[in-house]
């Protein structure tokens, strides 16, 4: 249940598709998503490019490994795992965007107009010009590249016993998508990388448990467009090979914040503990779906017992959500933020954004302060100076990028129900809201506000009344 697909063909000249198409120009729009670089910022770019020196230490004999959506070619990770005594070793190597970036030239300048990069169906809009985020800092097989590397030491039980973090030239020997590693991991006949991310990963899973952190076990609603113009609307369960992914990323974003609150100066990603209040209507919310959280058994622990095909569950992991909410940015030089401020509730931990500088601003100060910190240099004052306005920066641009995906995603839940007008399509109660309930459509897999009233988690009938694909709108009742 809740899997399955909806592919929609869309003919560029047919109302759906013009209508498409309009929704979302006027997304980025209204959002003034800067779509063209200036040309000062594609020559200054050029001539960076031209000059870069790659770092003395050469580790390219270390046979690093990307794991990426497919297409993907702004590569921003590549790691390399082995064996260290009874625990491991794991070399974390993050595209050096800083080596290509002129600190208060036209690059610097226009990216902290952009903050990050947006995707839409139609199209990706980069934070850098392609011939850097796609080329010159990408870290591409079979290319040297330059890189910061964090070298971090694990027990065997998967803690954390030390890290570094350095410039180094780097080579990766292969690029893999999150299907091939599943099916490889699953078929136990690969390269020692991958099968040590499963067992370092399923640690680390153990290890956000004890201390009490949450990953949502939310399918992702993902919106694709094919090579024939199809666009295909799904809900997609995330492959464990993700989650293992997910927790070396982690990893090194709790190590740059403890290097950063050690060293005094950083920007870290905060997110408040939920109140008392907020946590017991949970548990009532939960009691109400016929479920019950146990009070020796912590949140994140609770989230991941959920069974995501049970409309019951998907409807408690919706709940959920409103326990993840107040993320932000906190800076510091000098005097550390109260240590309630200083922690990421969902992931229980201090932590920081390092692993993205090619598609997010605030990694690219973030590895060059954690650089300096590691090395016992100076930290930049580049780096130093934008720590003023960094937060707001980055709060603009997530606001931005949110309201782009929300009006692109609405778009194209619209032009999927534009045939099914009058009929009754079954789906899940997964919340409530002030004009009637929220409900997640069986296929195709359409979330959207639906008029009338119903029980939490239960499966019903529901009414495609109207669509609007420009305006991203789908009007449902629930059928009596």
């Amino acid at each position: 249940m809740l899997k399955r697909a909806t592919k929609l063909t869309v003919d560029p000249a047919s109302e759906t598709g013009r209508l498409l198409e309009q929704a979302f120009v006027r997304a980025r729009r209204e959002q003034e998503v800067r779509l063209d670089f200036p040309p000062e910022v594609l020559a200054e770019v050029e001539r960076a490019i031209a000059v870069a020196e790659l770092p003395e230490r050469d580790e390219t004999a270390v046979p690093f490994i990307t794991i990426d959506p497919p297409g993907s070619m702004d590569l921003d990770q590549a790691m390399h795992i082995e064996r260290d005594g009874e625990g491991y070793r794991i070399r974390y190597a993050i595209a050096d965007a800083p080596a290509f970036v002129v600190p208060g030239g036209a690059m610097d300048s226009e990216s902290r107009l952009r903050g990050m990069t947006y995707y839409c169906p139609d199209l990706r809009v980069p934070l850098h010009p392609t011939v850097l985020s796609e080329g010159a800092a990408s870290l591409l097989p079979e290319v040297v590249r330059p890189a910061y590397v964090w070298d971090m030491r694990l027990g065997a039980d998967g803690t954390r016993q030390g890290a570094e973090l350095y410039r180094a030239r780097v080579r990766s020997v292969r690029r893999y998508t999150y299907e091939e590693v599943q099916g490889l991991v699953d078929e136990g006949g690969t390269e020692d990388t991958l099968l040590l991310l499963k067992e370092v990963g399923e640690l680390r899973i153990r290890r956000e448990a004890a201390r009490g952190g949450a990953s949502l076990p939310m399918p992702e609603q993902e919106v694709s467009v094919d090579e024939q113009g199809h666009y295909q609307l799904a809900l997609r369960p995330l492959l464990m090979a993700e989650e293992w992914n997910a927790q070396i990323s982690l990893l090194t974003g709790m190590v740059a914040a403890r290097m950063m609150l050690d060293g005094g100066v950083g920007i870290l990603r905060t997110m408040p503990v939920p109140p008392d209040k907020d946590v017991e209507r949970f548990r009532r919310e939960v009691r109400a779906l016929g479920s019950e959280w146990p009070r020796d058994i912590n949140y994140g622990e609770f989230l991941r017992r959920l069974d995501k095909s049970d409309p019951a569950h998907l409807a408690i992991v919706t709940a959920a959500t409103s326990l993840f909410r107040g993320a932000g940015y906190t800076t510091f030089d000098g005097t550390l933020p109260p240590e309630e401020e200083q922690i990421q509730a969902a992931i229980a931990a201090p932590y920081t954004h390092v692993t993205a500088p090619l598609r997010r601003l605030v990694d690219r100060f973030s590895l060059a302060i954690c650089e300096a910190l590691s090395t016992g240099r100076e930290v930049p004052a580049w780096a130093r100076e934008a720590l003023e306005t960094l937060p707001e920066l980055m709060a603009h641009a997530d606001r931005r990028s949110k309201a782009v995906e929300r009006a692109c995603v609405g778009a194209v839940e619209a032009a999927v129900l534009s045939d099914e007008v009058g009929r009754r399509l079954a789906a899940v109660v997964v919340d409530g809201h002030a004009k009637g309930v929220v409900v997640q459509l069986v296929d195709p897999p359409v979330s959207a506000q639906a008029k009338g009233t119903a029980e939490l988690g239960s499966r019903v009938e529901v009414e495609v009344e109207g669509v609007d694909v420009l305006d991203g709108r789908v009007q449902l009742r629930v059928v009596p």
